[in-house]
């Protein structure tokens, strides 16, 4: 059965679609609410001919020859990252995420700082912090710094988020956002299963996200979901009516070339039998998620991933220099 509308239109009318792309093009083709970036999105849109002007006039700025200092090279990066969230900011009604450098997802104050300099560099350049959210990961110290910033009216997103634990300190702490990876989560059970075929209700990823949206409307979390990381529309498709979806531009793509019928998935009037959970402390947390393989294993290999990204993007902007 074909409709009139495509399943992006359809989605649109019940879920914020949020652009997951540092490349403007793809931003204003689709023309989401929002739009997230991450140091693996910064280094690939950086180097495209298309943001090479942009690139040049930043390096130019901050960096005095290959000799540049660490101090400049981090305001170099800094000043990428906010330049192309400006860039973005032109293309979308909404917000951006602006990533703070995964290696200080394990320092709360680092984060906070940095986070602070962000807003700062956006507030100077004419953008208000309420068109910007800080991503950070959903590690103990990046919960506290997000707790932390979101009293000084720095909203937050909470990334490399896998597991209901990390879900509900998020919450806990008020940060403004989470970004549950669906796909990555699916990616491990694959892996340390040898299944590879998971129908759309039965895929992991589909199901976390759906269990940490309804304790979220059942216990009057304000905290937004917003699944991210897809491998197919499939997963996207069961989550329709999740309050966001972050989505790369081939799926954003392929759910516009879809004519068929979506249905609404998740609902804040229909959550399904109670959740029961009580969440403990420091001590607790790092339990929880040390006992849970796949969150360990996934959140420790995505920063991982982001900082070596981050390196790259550094190296070749020395290069460039």
């Amino acid at each position: 059965m074909s409709n009139t509308k495509s399943k992006l239109t359809q989605l649109k009318e019940m879920t914020t679609v949020v652009a997951d792309t540092g490349d403007f093009d793809a931003i204003a083709q689709y023309s989401p609410e929002d739009a997230t970036t991450n140091p693996s999105l910064l280094l690939k849109a950086a180097q495209m001919p298309a943001y090479r002007g942009l690139v040049d006039s930043i390096v130019s700025t901050t960096m005095n020859g290959r000799q540049s200092s660490n101090e400049q090279l981090a305001d170099c990066m800094d000043r990428l990252a906010v330049g192309f969230g400006e860039k973005i900011l032109e293309q979308i009604p909404g917000r951006v995420s602006t990533e703070v450098d995964a290696r200080l997802s394990f320092d709360a104050n680092a984060s906070i700082a940095k986070a602070r300099h962000l807003i700062n560099l956006y507030e100077q350049a004419g953008i208000g912090r309420e068109r910007v959210l800080i991503k950070m990961a959903s590690t103990w110290e990046g919960i506290r710094a997000a707790e932390q910033l979101e009293k000084e009216g720095i909203n937050c997103n909470l990334t490399l988020l896998f597991n209901f634990t990390q879900a509900v300190a998020a919450a806990d702490a008020g940060a403004f956002l989470i970004s549950p990876f669906v796909g990555r989560i699916l990616d491990w059970y694959k892996n340390s299963t040898g299944l590879t075929e998971y129908e759309p209700a039965d895929d992991p990823g589909v199901q976390s996200v759906t269990r940490i949206y309804n304790y979220y409307k059942q216990t009057g979390y304000n905290t937004v979901v917003m699944g991210a990381s897809f491998r197919n529309t499939e997963e996207i498709t069961e989550l329709a009516g999740c309050d966001r979806l972050t989505i790369s531009p081939q799926l954003l793509q392929a759910l516009d070339d879809d004519y068929g019928t979506l249905e609404r998935r998740l609902d804040p009037a229909d959550t399904g039998s109670t959740i029961h959970y009580s969440l403990g402390g420091e001590s607790g947390f790092r339990f929880e998620l040390n006992q849970d393989a796949m969150a360990t294993e996934k959140m420790a290999e995505g920063i991982r991933g982001f900082v070596a990204d981050q390196m790259k993007l550094e190296t070749w902007l020395k290069d460039l220099d």
